[in-house]
């Protein structure tokens, strides 16, 4: 039996690899062991750890390296405790492969451990161009990595030039699409009912059009953060309608967010506002599938968006030259430019489904792959 250990960091994390869990688990010939750490175990991020074993998965294994203050300097000494702790958690876990996903700075503490200790590293999400830290970060896990499984064929095509084996670089999808296709077909009831005990502001009256507003820091852009959640709240209440505001993630800059958003809930300014610090992975896919419009610069507007045609405001640099369908309208950090997308996006309504990142039937062919690929440990340059 392949042991094949996977490591959550964060609730983007999560849901990025959830399907794959689940195919690992069900397999004949797999093992799954389940690593979690970074903000996935902290309650200020909503303790995503309690998700992961609520959906039935046993945890091997929790690790805490993040140091307060989310500044450059927390997130480089966070990235070395996190291959200080995975390197101790590996060396007892003894896998035959480590799964990483995408390019957060928890990927790249797991994917130095997994190199340095001779273990096989498999790579999802690579091969994509973005803005921050995180580009860079991507294509170092590339290079590192034995195994890819891009999300697109443009990012398959690139992982392919930065010198990898074709024979190693599968592009079966996103597994988040898998969740997409699972919820949206399955559900058939509302799934909002709870929300009404969760978070904190104004109710939400989902049978009236309402905004989802997903934010995080840009770490290129570090020191600017609250003037651009400013930004974004502002055009929301200028658009007058109801929405759901959910808290940054643990990049550098966090602090800054949601020191904007609390000062701009406190003010007595958040009318129809409702603020989360995390939600499941089904309830958010229906809100997607709801909302008039996703504003903000979170991956899952170009992803999930364009697999349900939901309008999507991106705002910034984030997600600067990543694939996307029509479904996505960009806008700078100026909340009238903001307001305009908003509106524009609200009045065209849903766009029609996009296959780019995935059909949602990835999950299961990574395991398959997983339980016969052979590679060499010792990397070799492709060319």
């Amino acid at each position: 039996m392949r042991k094949i250990c996977v490591v959550v960091g964060s609730r983007a994390n999560y849901s990025s690899i959830k399907s794959v869990m689940s195919a690992i688990q069900e397999h004949p010939e797999l093992t799954l062991q389940t690593v979690v750490g970074a903000s996935a175990v902290l309650d200020r991020y909503g303790e995503v750890s309690n998700l992961i074993e609520k959906d039935g998965f046993f945890i091997d294994e929790k690790f805490f390296m993040l140091l307060e203050g989310e500044t450059p300097v927390t997130m480089a000494k966070s990235t070395g405790l996190g291959l200080v702790e995975l390197t101790s958690i590996f060396d007892r876990l003894r896998p035959d492969f480590v799964v990483t996903v995408g390019d957060r700075f928890e990927t790249m503490s797991a994917t130095l451990a997994a190199a340095y200790m001779n273990i096989r590293l498999v790579h999802t999400m690579g091969g994509e161009v973005t803005g921050t830290i995180d580009e860079s970060i991507r294509h170092a896990t590339t290079k590192f990595a034995h195994v890819h499984f891009p999300s697109s064929e443009d990012a398959k095509q690139r992982i392919i030039k930065l010198g990898e084996d074709p024979d190693t670089v599968f592009n079966y999808g996103c597994p988040r699409m898998d969740l997409v296709k699972k919820e949206i077909e399955n559900t058939h009831e509302p799934i909002f009912d709870e929300l009404a005990q969760m978070g904190v502001g104004d109710q939400i009256n989902f049978s009236k059009p309402f905004l989802l507003v997903s934010q995080h820091p840009v770490t290129t852009e570090y020191g600017d953060g609250e003037s651009q959640i400013r930004a974004t709240l502002e055009a929301v209440i200028q658009s007058g309608m109801q929405a759901i505001v959910l808290w940054p993630n643990a990049d550098a800059g966090s602090y800054e967010i949601s020191r904007g958003i609390r000062k701009f809930r406190e003010s007595g300014e958040s009318v129809k506002l409702r603020f989360f610090k995390n939600l499941p992975i089904a309830t958010y896919v229906h809100l997607m599938n709801q909302t008039a419009c996703l504003v903000g610069n979170s991956s899952s507007g170009i992803r999930e968006g364009a697999f349900l045609g939901t309008p999507v405001v991106n705002i910034g640099t984030r997600q600067n030259k990543r694939e996307r369908a029509n479904n996505v309208l960009d806008a700078d950090h100026h909340s009238d430019s903001i307001l305009a997308a908003i509106k524009k996006q609200v009045e065209h309504g849903k766009f029609s489904q996009s296959t780019l990142y995935g059909d949602g039937s990835t999950g299961a062919k990574i395991a398959e792959l997983l339980s016969k690929i052979e590679v060499p440990v010792q990397k070799v340059i492709y060319y």
